[in-house]
């Protein structure tokens, strides 16, 4: 299904599929009053923290934040996209799907993606074909043989072998009265010929490894040489299925082990990938050619929120390990990295050591900013200005943790380590958020629970974030508190983003009478925001609408009280700043500001 879907039609697909019959299919359910309980099946937890409530179509996990409504759930179970949901539960509600008439350009791109998909399984049956038979995979195949590889594993994962010839592939696909045009200008897999010469493939003699993306679907192919001759590995180049910053090399094969063991673990070539499969763990993904990127760890973040990185145990490896940090930390990810003892990547490892021995380091794998923290001090050395070094570098990345417990604990580990107070470490790391515009990513908390009679709002609920979700909450029970935030325009009242559009959509999901329509306001959220409503939704809090114009301006003054705070700690790192350039004028503006800000935090008590 690729056309546009009326908000209508996701509307009776909605209203025909029980959520929780749904749900129920793929894990047990136990009714708790209005809500449905169970095990998350996106994290593993041993205490249900799992809801699902039946009147409201949706789903909340209040250990992992995963929520949404009957897509979302489909979406994150088979890791499909959202016209994929979208089809596979119409047809299971028996509701005929009338896509709105695609244009003639967006009807020539389906065309030509789904020629480019045909052709380049067509190809990988070749080189498939090849491997399993015939005089010229011999030698990939003792190859194969020779590193510990049998029929299974080629079977399971398509590998083949790319005859040792100029046009093998070209001569096939024109035998077959397929498209080599195809081949040629869009997948690459042909090269043009230079001065007159005839085309030519662009694998010879090489292992191939066929790439597949989420669905299972060939989209491009890696080629290995079977001796020690240079090029190693070649690639195909990117086209428009297959972009290498998108596409893990063995996903297709290890989403179900993350999703049920709720972590990945991430490598960095293609055997290294096979050899953990082949010794059991099932859960292993790799990069193909590239660094992991944020598109990446996006689509992990579907199946696992927990990632071992194993890559080469080197200089480079090491570096390629604190890249994918900046990435994942940046996603929400608790990340750790795997040590063992040797030199080498995970293959060469497994080539030498049982299964048994790699779940010994798999299992005393270290957090990534441990990790990381004792690099940074050996890096730097034990100077006072290596140590000045190395905890700026460490405070550049602790923004990314969402936990304010665990960069509250490696800050005096720091201090202790480096002799360096831990209130000014404190202040570096305030202004550094500060600096970057944007401060860390909220956690995994459930919303603040609610007394029949709420009392006023002494301090703030815990963050920004937490105050604009009570916010929501109000917005969500209560009709004229939407039009006061309306009129005080969400923009003001909403810093984060993906808060900001949920309230927007509440506010635009009005009727006449302003009664919320939930399904309009469904379709107008992404899946973020669908996590976040579905927060509210779930585990709804009638207790508000008692006394919600009290509360509403009681988390006006809080949010206000929060802004201000960080204002003040932005000031910190900026007055320390100015002293330490000398600047005068700079430090008696910064410090006049400071005194003003601290006088209305006080007055709003």
């Amino acid at each position: 299904m690729t056309g546009r879907i009326s908000e209508e039609k996701l509307q009776e697909i909605r209203e025909r599929i029980d959520i929780v019959e749904l749900v129920s299919s793929y894990l047990p359910l136990k009714r708790s009053g209005a809500n449905h309980l169970g095990l998350c099946p996106f994290h593993n937890e041993k205490t249900a923290s799992f809801n699902v409530n039946a009147g409201r179509q949706m789903f909340h996990c209040f250990g992992c934040e995963a929520g949404g409504d009957v897509f979302s759930f489909l979406m994150r179970m088979e890791g499909l996209s959202f016209p994929e949901a979208v089809q596979r539960l119409a047809e299971r509600a028996g509701v005929p799907i009338e896509e709105q008439p695609r244009s003639p350009a967006e009807e020539r791109l389906i065309q030509e993606r789904e020629a480019l998909l045909r052709l380049s399984q067509a190809v990988a049956d070749f080189y498939h074909r090849h491997l399993l038979d015939g005089e010229e995979g011999a030698a990939a195949r003792h190859y194969l043989r020779r590193r510990g590889y049998q029929g299974e594993s080629v079977r399971q994962f398509g590998l083949g072998y790319a005859p040792d010839r100029w046009r093998a592939l070209g001569t096939h696909l024109a035998e077959q009265g397929l498209d080599s045009r195809l081949a040629r200008e869009i997948l690459g897999l042909i090269r043009s010929g230079s001065d007159g010469r005839p085309d030519y493939d662009l694998f010879r003699g090489r292992l191939i490894f066929p790439v597949q993306d989420s669905r299972g679907r060939v989209v491009a192919f890696g080629g290995r040489v079977l001796d020690d001759g240079l090029p190693k590995y070649i690639n195909s180049p990117e086209s428009p299925i297959y972009q290498k910053s998108k596409v893990l090399y063995g996903l297709y094969q290890a989403k179900e082990a993350m999703r049920r063991s709720g972590t990945g673990i991430v490598v960095e070539g293609y055997f290294d990938q096979l050899a953990l499969y082949r010794a059991g763990f099932h859960n292993a993904v790799a990069t193909c050619g590239t660094a992991l990127t944020v598109e990446h760890a996006q689509l992990l973040k579907r199946y696992c929120n927990k990632l071992l990185l194993f890559f080469d145990q080197d200089k480079a490896g090491r570096k390629a390990t604190f890249r994918a940090m900046q990435v994942v930390l940046a996603e929400g990810f608790s990340v750790a990295v795997v040590e063992p003892d040797s030199d080498g990547d995970p293959d060469s490892f497994l080539a030498s050591h049982s299964a048994e021995n790699l779940q010994h380091y798999l299992d005393r794998a270290r957090p990534i900013l441990q990790v990381f923290l004792d690099d940074c001090l050996a890096r730097h050395g034990d100077s006072i200005e290596g140590r000045a070094q190395a905890a700026e570098e460490l405070i550049g990345v602790l923004v990314l943790l969402p936990s304010e417990l665990e960069r509250d604990l490696y800050l005096k580990e720091l201090a202790q380590r480096t002799g360096i107070e831990p209130s000014l470490l404190q202040r570096k790391l305030a202004a550094k958020a500060g600096g970057s515009g944007s401060l860390p990513p909220r956690s995994a908390s459930s919303p603040p629970a609610v007394r029949r009679r709420p009392e006023p709002l002494p301090t703030p609920p815990g963050s920004e974030d937490k105050i604009q979700e009570w916010l929501l909450h109000l917005m969500k029970v209560d009709g004229d508190i939407r039009r006061r935030v309306a009129e005080a325009t969400p923009e003001a009242l909403f810093g984060d983003d993906d808060r900001r559009a949920v309230a927007m959509a509440l506010i635009a999901s009005c009727d006449g009478e302003g009664s919320l329509d939930e399904d309009r306001l469904l379709n107008a959220l992404n899946e973020t925001q669908k996590e976040l409503l579905s927060g509210i939704i779930v585990k709804d809090a009638p207790a508000l609408a008692e006394d919600a114009a009290r509360i509403f301006e009681d988390c006006q003054r809080a949010l206000e009280r929060e802004r201000l705070r960080e204002r003040y700690r932005q000031l910190q790192g900026r007055i320390e700043q100015a002293e330490r350039n000398g600047d005068g004028l700079a430090l008696a503006s910064l410090q006049r500001e400071s005194l003003e800000i601290s006088k209305r935090i006080k007055q709003r008590r």
